[in-house]
């Protein structure tokens, strides 16, 4: 099978953090600034992550080699604390 190709975008737009999530700078912080708002001049200012499902739309369709890393981020299950001798909070 081929290998898929990233989106030359997406991979300008957009970057994964270490724990998978995907970080994108705020719109609105170009151009027209005089006729805006000082707080949403302020919140364009630096970055932002995705909320999950739009970074999971992100990742599948545009940068199918960086959805990988949110594969290996995800946290392993803990087992149960089944000890009874452990302490419980109301006794």
């Amino acid at each position: 099978m081929p290998k898929m190709k990233t989106k030359s975008g997406a991979k300008k737009r957009f970057k994964v953090t270490a724990k998978g999530k995907v970080k994108f700078k705020q719109a609105h912080a170009r151009h027209r600034l005089i006729s805006k708002p000082q707080k949403m001049k302020r919140k364009a200012r630096g970055t932002s992550v995705m909320f999950k499902a739009d970074g999971d739309k992100v990742l599948n369709q545009y940068l199918p080699y960086q959805a990988k890393k949110r594969r290996k981020a995800r946290p392993k299950a803990r087992p149960a604390n089944d000890n009874p001798t452990a302490k419980k909070a109301g006794a």
